[in-house]
């Protein structure tokens, strides 16, 4: 894992000690709300519909059990005992005090965390692959550029008041886990098909939102060395050019839809060209350094297959199953990448309580090189776990409520806060993931569906990224009730997409029927061996708008 140098610490408690003069000022009325409002934002506090909500950045996912467990402490000493992860990698609590929120940020630096650039209109937090630095599939860990990425635009001076927010995703796979296609700026490390070294493709314009599109390829092999430049590049030509008159058509994926592709990127690439690249770009021995924080532990030399691991699958099935769902094969042989779901069925998907934060926590020192991973789907992952260890950590993973296996499936549901916390949704989110979730419960009817990723939104600013699920739940409010809108067909992986709208908005109650017979045509229809997003492609939507207008008509 990166360690702050003195440089980090120093930045993060100068930003403390700014924060906590501020709120202060706030307190006691030198600062009105107006006034205060762009400071908050600045740190990650946002006003919400009950309460603060403090958003905590947790780079490209990556966290140790020294920072879990110094979560899991400001959750019960100044939230009610549990944190929310984001779709953006990030924790959020939802109940702090504003007077607590210096406090809680002294907490943080002690642990190398803050709250910076964790909302407001600057470079969000650098967000990546999951399976960074294991994933077979990897050509190079992406997490050394997220780091690199991180400290450029860490209180970068030109950039931190742009059009609005802005966020970048890194992967170094063949198999996108970081939705980089539906990001502001996606990267994705490639080799040179002449000269074989290591490149980026990267791609522009990116978003969800009211207005959802998918990046648009602007180089496909930048040389690694011309990173820093390239992105400076794209960000002056679209802090100079991107709309500041209308906030919903402030991103940079407007600016690329109105001008074209091509346009954009012969602007950046003229930017590019008369930028002093060497003064920018970081010094070779940086990056090296910096790459080193992330080399792989000291495994230990294992065979590829336990036979401890497969004689306790053979004696608990169970277990067994839940090894299946929840485990991905990993570079080293004898170990394995380990997903936690934060799905149980019933709960809110992404919440995890102070106790559960704490098991977690020990489970990574023990079994996993102290180390963990946040992953954009809401859950966090063991990334390097003996195969030998395995049953054990079920076993305490069950005492923790913890050992769900569901990853993937249709009750591992994405979805935002929705009504019940956020002052933007117009909807609720959280009731309907625990409807949908109770209906198809059972493990064996999951497995016989297979993946399926159903993603909800409580307002049109997607956080739940509904347009890029399979099934794509967006709630709105229509003449004061809650109505829920399907879309279908959508993709967060390398193959893209935007889910189509099946018809009307449908009440609360009526979803869980809707999804069933969604999901009642693809298992009819499907061919051997066939996943749903696949039977979407081959069959069209014609057959599940017909399902679905059934609801609709059941409904009327």
């Amino acid at each position: 894992m990166y360690r702050y140098d003195e440089f980090d610490e120093r930045f993060v408690r100068e930003r403390v000690a700014q924060f906590t003069d501020q709120v202060a000022r706030r307190l006691d009325g030198s600062l009105t709300e107006d006034e205060f409002k762009p400071l908050r934002l600045k740190n990650g506090v946002y006003l919400q519909l009950h309460a603060y909500m403090l958003r905590i950045a947790v780079p490209y996912g990556t966290l140790n059990s020294q920072q879990l467990r110094q979560l899991a402490l400001i959750g019960e000493r100044y939230d009610r005992g549990y944190g929310h992860f984001t779709t953006r990698q990030n924790l959020q609590f939802n109940w702090p005090k504003l007077r607590d929120v210096p406090a809680i940020l002294g907490l943080l630096a002690d642990v190398e965390m803050h709250c910076i650039q964790t909302s407001g209109n600057c470079i969000r937090n650098v967000t990546a692959d999951h399976f960074a630095g294991v994933a077979q599939d990897e050509i190079e860990d992406p997490r050394p550029t997220a780091e690199l990425i991180r400290q450029w635009s860490s209180a970068h001076p030109e950039f931190s008041y742009l059009p609005r927010k802005f966020k970048i995703a890194v992967t170094g796979a063949e198999a996108d886990r970081a939705v980089i296609k539906a990001h502001d700026i996606g990267l994705r490390l490639r080799r040179h098909p002449e000269t074989h070294e290591t490149c980026y493709e990267i791609s522009v314009g990116g978003g969800l939102g009211r207005t959802p599109m998918i990046g648009k390829v602007v180089r496909d092999y930048l040389p690694k060395k011309d990173l820093l430049a390239y992105l400076e590049a794209i960000m002056r030509v679209y802090n100079l050019e991107g709309r500041r008159d209308n906030k919903y058509k402030a991103r940079v994926k407007i600016l690329v839809h109105e001008i074209g592709a091509e346009e954009f990127t012969r602007r950046v690439e003229a930017e590019f060209a008369q930028l002093d690249g060497p003064s920018i770009n970081a010094d070779p021995e940086e990056v090296a350094r910096i790459a080193a924080y992330f080399a792989p532990p000291r495994y230990e030399v294992l065979p590829a297959v336990s036979n401890t691991l497969e004689a306790a699958k053979a004696a608990n099935p169970a277990f067994a199953r839940w090894v299946e769902v929840n485990t991905v094969p990993h570079k080293a042989p004898g170990y394995t990448a380990l997903t936690i779901s934060l799905k149980p069925i019933g709960q809110a998907p992404g919440d995890a309580t102070s106790e559960q934060m704490r098991r977690v926590a020990d489970l990574a020192e023990r079994y996993s090189f102290d180390e963990l991973r946040v992953t954009h789907a809401q859950n966090l992952v063991l990334p390097h776990v003996r195969q030998r260890d395995l049953y054990a950590i079920w076993q305490q993973l069950g005492e923790a409520g913890l050992a769900t296996a569901n990853v993937g499936l249709v009750t591992d549901i994405i979805s935002c806060p929705g009504l019940d916390y956020c002052a933007l949704a117009t909807a609720r989110s959280i009731p309907i993931a625990q409807a949908i979730q109770s209906r198809f419960a059972d493990e064996a009817r999951q497995r016989e569906i297979g993946p399926l990723g159903i993603k909800i939104s409580g307002c049109i600013n997607a956080c739940g990224h509904h347009h890029v699920g399979h099934i794509g739940i967006l709630g709105l409010e229509k003449r004061g009730i809650e109505s829920y809108q399907i879309t279908l067909g959508g993709d967060a992986t390398e193959n893209a997409a935007i889910g189509e709208i099946l018809g009307p908005g449908l009440a609360a109650e009526e979803v869980p029927d809707a999804i069933e017979r969604i999901v009642s045509v693809y298992l009819a229809a499907r061919s051997e061996g066939e996943s749903f997003i696949d039977n979407v492609r081959r069959i069209g939507l014609a057959p599940f708008k017909a399902a679905f207008q059934e609801t609709a008509r059941a409904a009327a």
